[in-house]
């Protein structure tokens, strides 16, 4: 017996082979459908409304490598709407699905990785393989739609390993999921998502590999999970660019609490694509250790939006580069010099805004880099930031150039590996630095109330 049926519930087998046929008719006919222990390879799939797929522990679902069995969709891919590779689990346009269980998600990413970082390595890379210019055929603007640096210049647009597209009432729990092709959990344009207990695992040096990408959805929250990641660890996005702005529609209303971010390029971020607006995001009571950087702003010109009533409350980060980063010279993907002018621009709908960040008893200890910065732009400053009771160390032996604290461009760099501001309006209360030389940098255009 390859399944076992009732009127409810399918429980499958694990079978040698491919077995995406065999899962997508059982998730289409059945309200809950039983991964028992074993492997199942498969290729891309979705879970349809009124439906979990539960993966009980020993249990693996395991994706194919293969680029050319992940057919194109529309969606989302880097904060644009465009053709781009099948999600391997999609849920969409759906209401009231769950994916659940103690068993384990496998993305199979090493090919994935490996040919991003060839294609990266070669300047200009063009579209090449069949499938690439299929993609190339199919999005005939993207040479002028920006990018956060995961290849649309080559149209080698990997596919999420999760992706919540249009959706609503939706539950992801208890899951560990490892070596995902591109961002791990994509959240878009939904409503009414849980993520609990969820443990995601890519390595450090795996490309564009996000643990929690939230982009443009309300009404989230994100609890107890542990990531882990080659990129941002849990990120809150509302699209980029010109494409964003017209959509419009915000990240907001989202809860991350009880969270550990480990080794990741940021712990709790905000950005880079910031086109509809990001509001009312709050991290409570998490942990980010080894993080490139622990909480993370960043978008600049020509990304848009207005990012607002953002919290971050009793957050603990250890042996990092830079504990505090709002930054608006952000430089990845960028394909215009002019964003990273030090001259006041024209204000237009494509400037971002940066208003209301509350920082408070959040401790910082072992920083390589610097102890923060915090950095808007000269024609729309950062404004009603207040950091309270708050402590940021760097450490005794930092190795690291000042340079990386955020990825910047454009901005000069500090001698100091102190908190730097320019361009902000800022309260501090009961604030403490530690750092050779110069505590707290003011440069340009800086309000202290």
């Amino acid at each position: 017996m390859s399944e076992i049926k009732t009127r409810k519930e399918i429980i499958l087998n694990a079978e040698s082979g491919i077995m995406t046929e065999r899962i997508q008719d059982a998730l289409c006919s059945s309200e809950k459908v039983v991964l028992s222990s074993g492997v199942y390879l498969t290729g891309p799939i979705e879970i349809p409304s009124d439906t979990t797929l539960e993966i009980q522990r020993d249990a693996t679902l395991k994706f194919v490598d293969d680029f050319y069995a992940y057919p194109p969709v529309f969606t989302r891919w880097e904060g644009v709407k465009c053709f781009c590779m099948h999600p391997c689990i999609w849920i969409a346009n759906a209401d009231s699905s769950a994916l659940l269980g103690e068993g384990t998600i496998d993305g199979t990413g090493e090919a994935w990785w490996k040919r991003a970082d060839e294609k990266r390595a070669i300047p200009d890379a063009k579209p090449e393989a069949e499938f690439e210019k299929r993609f190339e055929f199919l999005n005939p603007d993207y040479r002028t739609q920006p990018g956060g640096g995961g290849g649309r210049q080559t149209q080698f647009l990997r596919p999420p390993l999760l992706q919540i597209y249009k959706s609503s009432n939706i539950t992801i729990e208890g899951l560990s999921i490892v070596n995902s092709p591109f961002w791990t959990i994509h959240p878009l344009f939904s409503s009414n998502l849980l993520i609990k207990g969820v443990s995601i695992k890519n390595p450090y040096d795996a490309p564009n590999t996000d643990g929690i990408d939230i982009e443009s959805c309300e009404n989230v929250r994100v609890e107890n999970c542990i990531v882990d990641v080659g990129d941002d660890g849990i990120a809150i996005k509302s699209g980029s660019g010109e494409d964003g702005i017209k959509d419009g529609i915000p990240a907001k209303n989202i809860s991350i609490k009880g969270c550990t971010v480990k080794c990741a390029h940021g712990g709790g971020v905000i950005g880079s694509e910031t086109a509809g607006g990001v509001e009312n995001i709050s991290f409570d009571e998490c942990f980010f250790d080894g993080t490139d950087r622990g909480i993370r702003i960043k978008t600049r010109r020509g990304r848009g939006g207005i990012i607002k009533n953002l919290s971050f409350k009793n957050i603990e980060i250890k042996d990092n580069l830079c504990p505090f980063v709002i930054n608006m010279y952000y430089h990845c993907g960028s394909l215009d010099p002019n964003e990273f002018s030090l001259e006041k621009l024209p204000i237009t709908e494509s400037t971002p805004q940066i208003h209301g960040v509350h920082i408070q008893g959040c401790r910082a200890t072992g920083s390589r880099s610097s102890a923060g910065m915090l950095v808007g732009l000269p024609e729309m400053i950062i404004s009603d930031v207040v950091i309270k009771d708050c402590s940021f160390a760097v450490s005794d032996s930092a190795d690291a150039p000042i340079s990386e604290s955020g990825m910047y461009k454009g901005i000069p760099v500090p001698e100091s590996r102190g908190f730097r501001f320019r361009n902000a309006e800022v309260t501090l209360e009961n604030l403490t630095v530690e750092a050779e030389g110069e505590k707290i940098i003011i440069e340009d255009n800086v309000k202290m109330i």
